[in-house]
Parts: C-alpha cells; sequence; structure tokens
C-alpha cells in the first residue's frame, strides 16, 4: 500500500466514521415515499417543466414525455396517483406488489420494459414493496390520462 493509498483510507475512513448514520425509516408510508424517491418513480411518472424540472404539483400524474420501450416503440409513464379511472385507484396494494415485483398488472398486462421491474424492483423485499404501495396509495388521486404509446417510426406532437 503506497502513502497515498494510506492517505486516502485514512481520510475516507474519518469521512465515514464522521459521518451521521440515517436511520432508515420505520412507518411503511415514510419508507415508501424514502423508496419511491430513491428508485426513480417521480423521475418518469411526473410531468417536468421546460427546463426539465419536476412539477412537483403534478407528482406521479403520468409523464409527458414518450419513454424508448425497444422495438415496441415510446410509451408515456402512466399516471400512477390513486384516481380510479386515469390511475390505480382499482388497484389493490397487493396488486401493485404484484406490478412492482413481477411486472403483471391486475388485468394480466405485462409492463413494458422501460419500467424497471425485471432488474430492480424484483428484488424488493416484500415490506419494501408493500410500502411503496401504501405511499402510491396515499397521493391525491389526480385525474391525468396520458397520450397512446407510439409505434416506433412516428414521432410526439410538439
Amino acid at each position: 500500500m503506497t502513502a497515498l493509498d494510506r492517505a486516502t483510507f485514512a481520510a475516507m475512513s474519518f469521512l465515514l466514521a464522521a459521518s451521521p448514520v440515517l436511520a432508515e425509516p420505520l412507518d411503511p408510508l415514510a419508507r415508501g415515499a424514502y423508496l419511491s424517491r430513491i428508485t426513480g418513480c417521480a423521475g418518469c411518472h411526473t410531468p417536468r417543466t421546460a427546463a426539465g424540472e419536476l412539477i412537483v404539483e403534478r407528482l406521479m400524474t403520468g409523464g409527458e414525455r414518450p419513454i424508448p420501450a425497444g422495438t415496441l416503440g415510446r410509451f408515456y409513464p402512466p399516471n400512477i396517483t390513486p384516481d380510479l379511472e386515469t390511475g390505480i385507484g382499482t388497484w389493490s396494494v397487493e396488486d401493485l406488489i404484484k406490478a412492482l415485483k413481477s411486472g403483471v398488472t391486475p388485468d394480466g398486462r405485462v409492463l413494458s420494459s422501460a419500467m424497471p421491474w425485471r432488474t430492480q424492483f424484483n428484488q424488493l423485499e416484500e415490506a419494501d414493496a408493500r410500502a411503496i404501495g401504501i405511499y402510491l396509495k396515499s397521493l391525491p388521486a389526480v385525474a391525468h390520462r396520458v397520450p397512446p404509446p407510439l409505434p416506433m417510426d412516428t414521432k410526439p406532437a410538439p
């Protein structure tokens, strides 16, 4: 180990030791809010300003910019507020857990590959998936229907 390696290790050890340990929230609602932030739910499911900032007043009401979905074309991330007609209002927390972990919706559809259920959410602990479901069901229900998917060779309207 070189002197630089030792100095770097010592500095990192000091920084880690001096950093406060953040306890994970035990309340499922708070944990779900936390997990939805760190997993990026809002990044896709929330509209953005022209400058790219999330419009927090429309949190989880559905994306307005299409996302590539491989050979399926592009799709708009859906409204995941508990609105009964345009969101997940008819879904139970159990339905949300199943969709997160297996990519299957209550009506049997398989979620787009752009939704990271195969690579990320399928690894969630049951309690964490439940916490996300509880959080999503706690959001205000907002009626907002996103546009239908676009075939690969079409462009979204300006």
